[in-house]
C-alpha cells in the first residue's frame, strides 16, 4: 500500500509579506515565487492556491496538482485544504498553460464556477483564478466571472 504526506506550514504573517490585491501583483508571485520551486515544471500544467490574510498579504501557498501538457485535474477540495487548514481569509487559485496562451477553455470555466460555489460555503473568499501564459495572464476576476 502506498502512503504519502500532505504537509502545511503556515508562515508568519509579517508586514512585508506580498500583498497581492489586484491580478498583476498574483502574476508577479508567480513569475517570482512560483516558478523558482523545485516542483514547478513549465511544460505540465501546475495548478497553486496562495492563501491571503484579510489584507491580501500571502500567508502560504499549496501545490493543488501537476498535470500533463494541456490539462490537469482540478478538484475543489484541493484548492481549499490549505485555505481551512491554515484558516486563510481568501485564497488565489492560479494555473499555467504550457502553450502560453492564458486563454480559459471550457473546463477552466468550469472549474471556477465549482471554485465559487465552494467558496460561498466555506466563506472563504476566492479573489481570483489567474490562468498564466507566456508573458500573459487571464483573470476571470477581471472577466467577471468571479
Amino acid at each position: 500500500m502506498k502512503s504519502y504526506e500532505i504537509r502545511v506550514m503556515r508562515l508568519n504573517e509579517t508586514p512585508d509579506a506580498p500583498k497581492l490585491e489586484t491580478p498583476d501583483l498574483a502574476f508577479k508571485y508567480w513569475q517570482e515565487v512560483i516558478t523558482k520551486m523545485p516542483w514547478y515544471i513549465p511544460d505540465r500544467e501546475v495548478c497553486v492556491a496562495v492563501t491571503l490574510n484579510t489584507r491580501y498579504r500571502v500567508t502560504g501557498h499549496s501545490l493543488v496538482s501537476v498535470g500533463t501538457l494541456n490539462e490537469s485535474i482540478l478538484h475543489s477540495r484541493d484548492c481549499w485544504r490549505a485555505a481551512v487548514a491554515l484558516s486563510a481569509y481568501a485564497i488565489i487559485v492560479m494555473h499555467n498553460h504550457p502553450s502560453g496562451d492564458s486563454s480559459p477553455s471550457e473546463a477552466d470555466h468550469r472549474v471556477t464556477r465549482r471554485l465559487a460555489e465552494a467558496s460561498q460555503i466555506l466563506q472563504i473568499s476566492l479573489l481570483d483564478h489567474i490562468i498564466v501564459g507566456y508573458n500573459s495572464r487571464f483573470s476571470f476576476k477581471e472577466a467577471g466571472v468571479i
